[in-house]
């Protein structure tokens, strides 16, 4: 079996570490807090061994060189991580896969935030961490990318099973139910969902990992294709109808 332990890092992000019990090898999903990821691994009793990067945002890939002195983990990632001090130890692009003991995971391209965005996808387990590509009933603005390739992008993550578990590098839900409420505000799955997140918060707890379901059923991004008549889009392509949704979330 694999195990994940979720943690909060810096002011929204959540750190992941990803451990293969029959081999002792565990990966961090991103770095966005090299100490705090230490202590998780040592309260674990795990020893971090290899580092995925799914970006080269700092809150995202900051934390290697500080993890990569005290373990010797190997930094896996896209190319673009160089641009914070250091090329990956192995770079990877989309086809690729890489493995965490027996377990298997393969990288999808899913540029747009930036453009050599990455996601890993455990098939086998149904399982996949998509940085700041998707968020729950959100994704990532467009820093890098145009929207059609973010569309592209998220058409890729909508192709995983609907069952498929996706966890996300930020808790930025609760803002984004607001949004999705204004734009898509007759949608009853999305209501409803308001009031899970809500209860979830109160109680302090997080409200990543999430489904596939439950992000085709409220986020409004991917919901861009059913929601042109409302947002003054009849008639244009489905990524076109995207980039409006994006455009209006980055002025919301």
């Amino acid at each position: 079996m694999i195990h994940i332990r979720q943690f909060p890092c810096l002011k929204d992000n959540y750190g992941f570490l990803v451990h293969d019990d029959a081999s002792g090898e565990t990966a961090a999903i991103d770095t966005p807090d090299a100490d705090a990821y230490l202590a998780e691994a040592k309260a674990a009793g795990w020893r971090i061994t290899q580092i995925w990067n799914t970006h080269w945002h700092p809150d995202h890939a900051g934390g290697n060189a500080a993890i990569k002195t005290m373990t010797g983990a190997v930094v896996i990632g896209p190319g673009e991580v160089e641009r914070i001090g250091q090329a990956p130890d192995l770079v990877v692009v989309e086809g690729d896969g890489v493995s965490l003991g027996t377990h298997k995971a393969r990288v999808l391209d899913v540029g747009g935030h930036t453009l050599g965005h990455i996601a890993f996808v455990f098939d086998a387990e149904k399982i996949a961490f998509v940085g700041d590509a998707l968020f729950a009933m959100g994704c990532g603005r467009l820093f890098e990318g145009t929207p059609q390739q973010m569309w592209t992008s998220l058409s890729k993550l909508t192709a995983l099973p609907d069952d498929a578990t996706l966890y996300c590098a930020h808790e930025y839900t609760e803002s984004n139910l607001r949004f999705a409420l204004s734009v898509d505000p007759d949608n009853s799955a999305l209501q409803a969902r308001a009031i899970e997140v809500k209860a979830l918060r109160d109680a302090g707890k997080p409200t990543v990992p999430m489904t596939l379901a439950q992000e085709k059923a409220t986020n409004p991004f991917l919901r861009a294709p059913l929601l042109k008549e409302r947002i003054g889009k009849s008639g244009a392509a489905d990524w076109e109808a995207f980039g409006k949704v994006r455009e209006m979330k980055d002025n919301f």
